[in-house]
């Protein structure tokens, strides 16, 4: 069975040499290439590749905000960013976007087909590089009372009673404010943490020592 492998990258030379590397081995098959982020968007739906190189400098939009919009078009879709760039912030928001692995643009040909077939097949790939920027943001990222630290009393109050599985109704009424305004509060919550679901911020709270803080 073939890779069906899909080149997002808005260079047509860099697009020419990703051609050259998987028309080389018969396990890969192109099925398609895109030079912005709204062709790739498209193609995805289309063809639905199985994998996406994906350059993060498209000339429409940033590669990492098409990142879920592929998902929705191709769910079983994985995506592997290639650039020039190792930017801590940039490898992480694109393991937060939900990339399944980053490689550096001067990366050999062997190294390239080797990280499709790693993430074709469920796992992750990083370059060392971007190995090593994870790992730092790792041992740079702030402990959950200090993510606390940045929050304000009613966004702690919102997250505890997250954390105990009240619905936003419920939180609506216990705290005297509408539905609408709890949903504010978990928007805020998740763009202040980076965190991105119920369960994440549970563990948060739960983590943190705020349970024990509040009722």
């Amino acid at each position: 069975m073939t890779i069906r492998v899909a080149v997002v990258d808005d260079h047509a030379i860099v697009r020419a040499g990703l051609r050259m590397v998987l028309e080389a081995d018969p396990e890969f098959d192109l099925v398609g290439e895109a030079d912005t982020a709204a062709g790739a968007i498209a193609l995805v739906r289309d063809v639905k590749p199985d994998v996406v190189l994906l350059d993060i400098n498209l000339p429409d939009e940033s590669g990492l905000k098409v990142v879920e919009a592929m998902a929705a078009a191709q769910p079983s879709i994985r995506v592997l960013i290639l650039s020039v760039h190792d930017d801590q912030e940039i490898v992480r928001e694109s393991v937060r976007i939900g990339a399944h692995g980053y490689l550096r643009k001067d990366t050999t040909p062997a190294d390239l087909r080797a990280a499709i077939r790693v993430v074709h097949a469920g796992d992750a790939f990083f370059s060392p590089s971007a190995a090593r920027t994870l790992v730092e943001a790792l041992r740079e990222r702030p402990s959950g009372h200090d993510v606390l630290e940045g929050l304000t009393v009613r966004e702690r109050d919102v997250l505890a009673r997250i954390a105990r599985g009240f619905p936003n109704k419920e939180i609506a009424a216990d705290l005297g404010i509408s539905v609408r305004t709890v949903e504010s509060y978990r928007d805020s919550l998740m763009r202040k943490t980076g965190l991105r679901n119920v369960a994440s911020l549970t563990r948060l709270a739960l983590d943190s020592g705020l349970l024990d803080q509040t009722r």
